[in-house]
């Protein structure tokens, strides 16, 4: 009996080994597959470089995660299949890694160890993203008096900033060459500040509010919708669980314009913070430089102010809520005009109330921070009076944005999608009157209802390749379908080498009043096409990005190209007839198309002194009434360099920017007998310097803005009889008041 027992067991153990031998024979050998994955910060998805992964069985087989998070680990012989993720100022983790599954870690922040906040020099121009981006940071934006979002671009190279008119004090942006209206301006990448918002817009965020910016240059994603043709500017204001608990900022100039900032942040639990963002600016002086009789810059007055709400869970669930008010009001014109007083002045008054609101709300898979549910929430009502003259425009815009977003990956993260549902809803009423004695009061109302559905998949091998393709299709209630393709590709050939390639297509509706309302300060007359049509546009560009080493340290030269083609544009023509300003939709047969090349080096010749040097080469040109001609006031020419200082710690700072035009075209003069063609401004340059001392919470700065008095003579043509018809004050091509120099300071509670 007990040998049939012995016997029995013997079976079994032999049993068990073959079966082994069968299954290690049908299993590939573990240590030839690498382990690969991504490590990420559980609170915000961002990557984790520098982290240590290795085998809890075999702590001799180690890895450390790159810039991006991402790991490669060979599993040796005789290992299980335990990871533990380590990484100071995070509690360490353990996760299984079976077979060659693509992992993605999230780490949670330790809160035993108190944050370690360490300030380097980000790089300008990012290697990671697919998108041709570029960063303004917070320190950036204190390299100038940065009171609002219009002087954030002033030491950046890619965009430039204009001013519309020599009466009003409207500015806009121009990217690629294109008018500002056509780069998509996003608010923690929700469309903002767009529609009749669009004249006066860089005014309606304060620079101290503005935690960075990037500067997108192409379509971008289809996600934040079809609008985007020359870009995307998207504003980060500050995050109420990591910004300073105060900041307050004051800044006044010579001309006597002030303003004054103010932030509060608190941390409510540990999971719930507000920040409240205060502004308000005044000008108040009636200042003539160049003894034309008209005011140099308009008196005006603001109030503006922002809270802001976050909420995160810790365990997947983050809420953002957003709610903001702005009330302005301006009054230029001839020195001796006063409001609400007749007279035979020539003026410009203008009333905006504003009130802007959002909400964000996601969800993370636990397990699984790939994969995520998004629902994001936007709503404006705004409202302006304005007289120009004797020409009264009023409007008015409710708009409201819903986006359903989901986020997951096919197999592994190197195949990822986002899929989601849109709505936007679009209220205009405009009214314009072109003089007070007239009766052709023209009224411009339309209401647009648009839903749309979207797809984005990213294809993103470990090591050099990132493929972005994107297409959406809207339902506009009245245009139709709008069908819009977009592609972006990131390659990385060598180690510090990035060639990036965009290409897809833009559509937006045209505003053709608020976008031109510049012109209204002239004698011209509005003639507006009563059929206009969406303006539709392709864009193909690219860019090239090398980072190397120079005087010890790394620098960064990047070049780009970008070609936009126009199907359909509103073309504003101030050619064919110097007395009136034709708006109507592009030519059948006709081009209009904008060619822009940026060349930009920056460098860091000594320890503390950074150099940025740049050269924009714009031709864009437009057929106007038969014949292309290049578009008025867009110089072909620019360069750039700015110089930026700093001693240890950032004891003291300095700044100088110089910026040099080329010619720019104009219009012919209204009451010119017959056009003559596009006449050509002067070549100039502009010097801006700044110098900084900070202490432990303060900072003083003090700043000289067009350091050589440069001033274009005659901004206001017929300023002397501005009922006339030889009156435009829209041809500005040059700085109006001079030099101007300003006084500042900061203070910080962190």
């Amino acid at each position: 009996m007990h040998s049939s027992i012995r016997y029995s067991r013997a079976l079994a153990v032999a049993g068990l080994v073959l079966a082994a031998t069968a299954a290690q024979a049908q299993t590939p050998d573990p240590s030839v597959a690498p382990v690969r994955g991504q490590v990420l910060d559980a609170t915000n998805n961002s990557p984790v470089p520098g982290a240590v992964v290795r085998w809890l069985s075999n702590p001799a087989g180690a890895a450390t995660t790159d810039a991006q998070g991402a790991f490669s680990l060979v599993r040796p012989a005789g290992t299980d299949n335990r990871l533990i993720i380590n990484f100071l100022g995070y509690l360490a983790d353990t996760v299984r890694a079976e077979g060659t599954r693509y992992l993605r870690v999230p780490l949670r922040r330790s809160a035993e160890l108190g944050e370690v906040k360490v300030e380097a020099r980000a790089l300008a121009y990012s290697g990671l993203t697919p998108t041709n981006t570029q960063v303004i940071t917070s320190r950036d934006l204190t390299k100038s008096a940065c009171c609002n979002l219009a002087e954030s671009f002033e030491t950046n190279a890619s965009v430039e900033v204009s001013t519309t008119d020599a009466a009003s004090g409207a500015k806009q942006i121009q990217l690629l060459g294109l008018d500002g209206a056509y780069t998509l301006l996003t608010l923690e990448n929700l469309p903002a500040l767009r529609g009749l918002a669009t004249p006066y817009r860089l005014g309606y965020l304060a620079g101290p509010w503005i935690e960075g910016i990037d500067i997108i240059k192409g379509m971008g994603s289809v996600v934040n919708g079809y609008e985007s043709i020359a870009g995307q500017v998207n504003i980060h204001l500050k995050d109420p669980a990591k910004t300073d608990r105060l900041h307050f900022n004051a800044y006044v100039n010579d001309m006597g314009k002030f303003d004054l900032n103010l932030n509060l942040a608190h941390r409510l639990t540990p999971k719930l913070s507000t920040a409240l963002l205060l502004h308000t600016d005044h000008m108040g002086g009636r200042i003539d430089r160049n003894d034309d009789g008209f005011l140099d810059l308009p008196r005006a007055t603001q109030f503006n102010a922002f809270n802001k709400w976050k909420y995160n869970s810790g365990d997947g669930v983050v809420l953002e809520a957003g709610l903001g008010a702005l009330r302005e009001t301006r009054q230029g014109g001839q020195l001796g005009f006063r409001e609400n007083t007749p007279g035979p002045y020539y003026g410009i008054t203008q009333e905006t109330n504003r009130y802007t609101g959002y909400a964000k709300a996601s969800y993370a898979w636990a397990g699984r921070p790939y994969q995520s549910l998004g629902l994001l929430l936007s709503g404006t009502d705004h409202d302006f009076t304005s007289r120009y003259g004797r020409r009264d425009y009023d409007g008015s815009q409710r708009t409201g944005l819903a986006t359903l977003l989901f986020q997951s990956i096919i197999g592994t993260t190197a195949h990822t999608y986002r899929t989601g549902l849109s709505f936007q809803y679009d209220d205009y009423r405009e009214t314009y009157n072109p003089s007070t004695t007239s009766t052709a009061l023209l009224a411009r109302n339309r209401r647009e209802q648009v839903p749309g559905a979207f797809g984005e998949y990213t294809y993103q091998n470990a090591s050099n390749l990132t493929v972005v393709g994107g297409l959406r299709l809207d339902r506009h209630n009245l245009y139709g379908w709008l069908l819009t393709p977009r592609l972006n590709v990131k390659y990385d050939p060598a180690k510090n080498t990035v060639l990036r390639f965009a290409a897809g297509k833009g559509l937006r509706v045209a505003n053709p009043l608020a976008e031109n309302s510049g012109m209204f300060v002239s004698s011209r007359e509005f003639v507006i096409s009563p059929d206009l049509q969406p303006e539709k546009a392709w864009s193909v560009g690219g860019s090239a990005t090398q980072y190397f080493n120079a005087f010890g340290r790394q620098g960064t030269l990047v070049a780009d190209y970008y070609h936009t083609e126009f199907q359909n544009q509103v073309v504003v023509d101030s050619y064919t007839a110097p007395d009136r300003l034709l708006i109507g939709n592009l030519a059948p047969g006709g081009r209009s198309y904008s060619r822009s090349f940026l060349a930009e080096v920056q460098v860091e010749p000594v320890k503390g002194l950074e150099a940025k040097a740049a050269y924009k080469y714009l031709d864009v040109q437009t057929d106007y009434n038969g014949q292309l001609l290049p578009r008025v006031l867009v110089p072909r020419h620019r360069l750039f360099l700015n110089l930026a200082y700093a001693t240890a710690f950032d004891k003291w700072r300095a700044d100088l920017t110089v910026q040099g035009y080329g010619q720019r075209p104009l219009a012919s003069e209204p009451g010119t007998a017959e056009p003559e063609g596009p006449v050509f401004s002067p070549r100039y340059a502009l010097l801006n310097t700044q110098i900084t001392r900070a202490f432990k919470r303060w900072e003083v700065y003090a700043g000289v803005e067009n350091l050589t008095n440069y001033r274009q003579r005659n901004p206001i043509q017929g300023a002397a009889a501005p009922f006339g018809p030889t009156f435009d004050a829209a041809m500005v091509w040059g700085p109006v008041y001079g030099r101007m120099s300003y006084l500042g300071m900061r203070f910080t509670l962190p």
